[in-house]
């Protein structure tokens, strides 16, 4: 069927960036496979992600289509365009509906993206890992494929104003190999061994970014373990 939307929005996309002049260097797209099923797994750090770990994807001509909260579709601008580019609405009071919708998209040869971590990281941290990409991936027989995005919480991300002008910003992605989700394993030994795999690309991602803060004012965006003034994850849980 063809893409009569999602390709399109693709395109307004790249259009957009180039307009921003953000700087994105990708690497390891070729291992995100050509063809049949897989689970894309990514930190979560802005509301944009989800537009990165597609973009990363189409050097090897695929399609994600992510699995994204119910109330996204619900809205006038950006409802129609998730329907139209067959992305997942999940409903967390019924979370087997979209379970399902996955499912069954994952065995029709469909890669799914998913945020384990569920919600952006306030601390622009890796925070603990749902099961679900796991078992997504055993029960569909299919590879879960690891990625981490950096850069992208200077855009738009929670609790700070959107950065649209032309500020050249950076954007690193960074595809690790895939990670075999074998149906007889403990979906809990899968995930921690996924999130150990994100965690290396984050890091790596961090390590290859060109930029520092220009100022103290301007560290908000880096974790404070690196220094930055972003809340700790232990901050993060007291203000919630």
């Amino acid at each position: 069927m063809a893409e009569l939307v999602y390709r399109p929005v693709v395109g307004a996309a790249r259009t957009l960036f180039k307009a921003l002049d953000l700087k994105i260097d990708t690497q390891g797209s070729e291992n995100i496979p050509r063809s049949g099923g897989a689970v894309l797994v990514s930190n979560h750090i802005s509301y944009l992600d989800f537009v990165f770990n597609g973009l990363a994807a189409l050097p090897q001509k695929r399609l994600v289509r992510f699995m994204a909260k119910e109330s996204v579709f619900r809205h006038k601008v950006s409802g129609p365009l998730m329907r139209g580019m067959k992305h997942i609405p999940v409903d967390r009071k019924q979370g087997e509906n979209a379970y399902k919708h996955a499912l069954d998209s994952l065995r029709s040869g469909e890669i799914i993206g998913v945020f384990p971590e569920a919600t952006i990281s306030e601390s622009f941290t890796l925070k603990s890992f749902k099961s679900g990409a796991a078992r997504l991936a055993q029960e569909a027989g299919v590879p879960l494929i690891p990625m981490a995005v950096w850069g992208t919480q200077r855009i738009w991300t929670k609790g700070r104003p959107r950065n649209f002008g032309r500020n050249h910003i950076p954007v690193t992605i960074r595809v690790g190999k895939p990670v075999e989700a074998p149906p007889e394993e403990y979906a809990g030994a899968i995930t921690r061994r996924l999130r150990e795999r994100v965690q290396e690309l984050l890091e790596a991602a961090q390590r290859a970014y060109p930029v520092r803060p220009k100022d103290e004012k301007d560290t908000w965006w880096v974790p404070a373990h690196l220094g930055g003034s972003a809340p700790t994850p232990a901050q993060v849980r007291e203000a919630s």
